[in-house]
């Protein structure tokens, strides 16, 4: 079987640091004769050590179109929709949520709107092949777009592959934000999906399910309006199943038209985030980095910038010592590294999450001052700005509704984590 090394991987003899999070590996001799067979782009065959590999973001696997074991007969297209639908693929099933009028010629018709999750769960108990397709009413697809997906379904693990959703081409600069700016679009690269990873969650503006998982776990949670996606991925992802982001494959979703309806969809996806944290205990924390990284920059904002740096580098420098098979020079760059980035994913989770908070304290506190420029600044696009705080409006809106501020708790923890080495037999 053929994979490609994530871009995060580095090697160091028997040692390897890579995937999301930074993970470190130290591997027996036949080990590293894996890896380097895997950075050659050789053929290797499937092991404990790949699907350590795999489950760590590492390695993504590599398929042609023709290794599929599945075809498009065995997909199943749902589609639910609120009103017709631009496109409707053949064969699929068509669930109407409650439209008024009703959806001329859909399967099925709910009596009244239910929301996208109870949607999709109707058009799930009418499927009988092995794989669904849940693909949204606002969704183009190219002819071929499940070519690249249905591979992954070869691992008897994965039950769900993603393709990349691009925004349609659209005029204005609303239209032009969503071409770079969209949540739905997670990027280029192939990513396994986790939460707390580069890639955390998947839309289901379009994705493949395995039927039996999704139906194990009781389809999806009609009780949750927004964000019954992203529950979705993550409890299969807890039953042990392996969810996979393939952006070979790639759909466009037509943005919304006005300022209006744009800010209430972010309000919207933000108000998710409260009623997954409390079914996800830590899985949506908005801030995940080390406590050596939050005290070096929460120091260097009350003004105390020499603190701050000399907390930084020395925090980079005692992390050679951990890493005595890595490079003194490589580990310190990669503390540093973490440390630097570690200012942008506070300026996120602070116009994300925190910036009512920080607003409050502003009045009295020049650092809570500095922190909310430094932040809005980083945005570096007015429209990202007004993104990010749309988004945290919902955040907010849904806390008040839970009476929990879950959403809002930052994960705080040491770098990076480890691995024990793997036994001669898994090199095999």
């Amino acid at each position: 079987m053929k994979f490609v090394l994530d871009r995060s991987v580095q090697r160091f003899g028997q040692v390897v640091i890579g995937g999301s999070p930074l993970k470190l590996f130290r591997l027996t001799t036949g080990g590293a004769a894996v890896v380097e067979q895997l950075a050659d782009g050789d053929d290797v065959d499937s092991s404990a050590l790949t699907d350590r590999f795999l489950d760590a973001g590492a390695i993504h696997p590599q398929f042609r179109a023709s290794d599929a074991r599945f075809t498009t007969a065995d997909v199943t297209i749902v589609m639910p929709t609120l009103g017709e639908p631009a496109r409707v693929a053949p064969g699929a099933i068509v669930v109407d949520d409650g439209s008024r009028p009703p959806v001329a010629g859909a399967t099925i018709r709910l009596a009244v709107n239910r929301g996208p999750a109870a949607a999709r769960n109707a058009g799930l108990a009418l499927v009988t092949t092995p794989l669904v397709a849940f693909v949204d009413a606002d969704v183009t697809s190219p002819p071929d777009w499940l070519d690249a997906l249905l591979p992954h379904f070869n691992d008897a693990r994965v039950a769900l592959v993603a393709p990349r959703v691009t925004s349609a081409p659209a005029s204005g600069s609303l239209g032009r934000y969503e071409q770079g700016g969209s949540p739905l679009d997670l990027g280029v690269e192939p990513a396994r999906v986790a939460a707390g990873t580069r890639v955390s969650y998947v839309p289901s503006a379009a994705i493949v399910c395995r039927v039996d998982a999704v139906r194990e776990l009781g389809g999806f949670d009609e009780s949750l309006r927004a964000g019954e996606d992203v529950d979705l991925v993550w409890r299969l992802i807890d039953a042990g199943w392996r969810c996979r982001y393939e952006p070979a494959s790639a759909v466009q979703h037509a943005a919304r038209s006005t300022w209006t309806e744009w800010a209430r969809q972010r309000i919207t996806y933000g108000s998710s985030a409260a009623p997954l944290a409390k079914r996800h205990p830590g899985a949506l924390a908005p801030l995940r980095m080390s406590g050596w990284s939050v005290a070096a920059w929460i120091i260097g904002m009350r003004g105390h910038h020499w603190i701050g740096t000399a907390i930084g580098l020395g925090s980079a420098a005692a992390l050679t010592r951990k890493l005595p098979d890595v490079p003194p020079r490589a580990a310190f760059r990669l503390a540093a590294l973490g440390n630097a980035r570690a200012g942008e994913q506070l300026a996120n989770a602070v116009r994300r999450a925190w910036w009512p908070i920080v607003l409050l304290a502003a009045w009295k506190s020049r650092t809570a001052r500095r922190t909310l420029v430094a932040a809005a600044l980083a945005s570096r696009n007015p429209i990202r700005l007004g993104d990010d705080v749309a988004y945290s409006i919902g955040v907010w809106k849904g806390m008040i509704a839970e009476r929990s501020a879950t959403a809002i708790v930052p994960s705080i923890s040491s770098w990076p984590g480890r691995s024990a080495p793997t036994p001669p037999a898994d090199a095999r």
